[in-house]
Parts: C-alpha cells; structure tokens; sequence
C-alpha cells in the first residue's frame, strides 16, 4: 500500500494526499482553537471573519479550502477582500442572506503542495 509506505518515510505535512493543516475552533465569544495540525493561531477580525495562520507555510497559495460551521444556517466562506496566502487564510461564516455570524463549531481543511 503506497500510502502506508509514505507514512512511514514521510512527515505528516509532505505525505502526499494529506491535510497540509487543518483546525476545529470555537468562533463566538473567545476564540479558541480546540485541535488542529498546522495551525499557530486564529484572528477574529470581525464578525464571522477569521483568520487561520499556518505554523508552517505552505508552498504555495493555490490550495484547496474546505470547510463547516455550526450554527442555525451557516456556510464557510473565502473571505473575498483577501486572498489565501502561503502563511494564512481568511475564512467567513456567513448566514444564507450574507451576514457574518460567529460559528461556535468552525472547522477548516487545507490540501494543497
């Protein structure tokens, strides 16, 4: 299983096929990082608008961002006045009529190189 052989040789961060960092974080209130690989820290810059900063940069910003939010009717979104860099990458939980909320469960993946 190739997979299993990378595992072996490879540090997590360079296996291929896996999450380059990821974090689960309470977004109301104090903001405050439950788990994660990768991560150093979260800013809240404002109402649902975060920023996920990666201990580790990746080696480029063309990665794939995933993501959930629990609350009533929330979705993660891109922030839009920004876009993802090899340090960090701002995220947005947004109600389905565009307003930012404050996610008490937010979780973001990142895959990328």
């Amino acid at each position: 299983d190739m997979i299993a052989a990378d595992a072996v040789t490879d540090a997590k961060q360079s296996l291929s096929g896996a999450a380059k960092a990821w974090v689960n974080f309470q977004g109301d209130g104090t903001v405050a990082i439950r788990d994660n690989f990768n991560v150093s820290s979260i800013t809240d810059n404002n109402t649902g608008d975060y920023t996920v900063n990666f201990t580790t940069a990746l080696a480029n910003a063309n990665y794939c961002i995933s993501g959930m939010a629990m609350n009533s009717n929330n979705f993660i979104a891109i922030n839009s006045s920004t876009n993802p860099a090899t340090s960090s990458v701002r995220v947005s939980v947004r109600n389905y009529d565009g307003s930012g909320e404050d996610g008490n469960y937010v979780c973001v993946a990142i895959h990328g190189d």
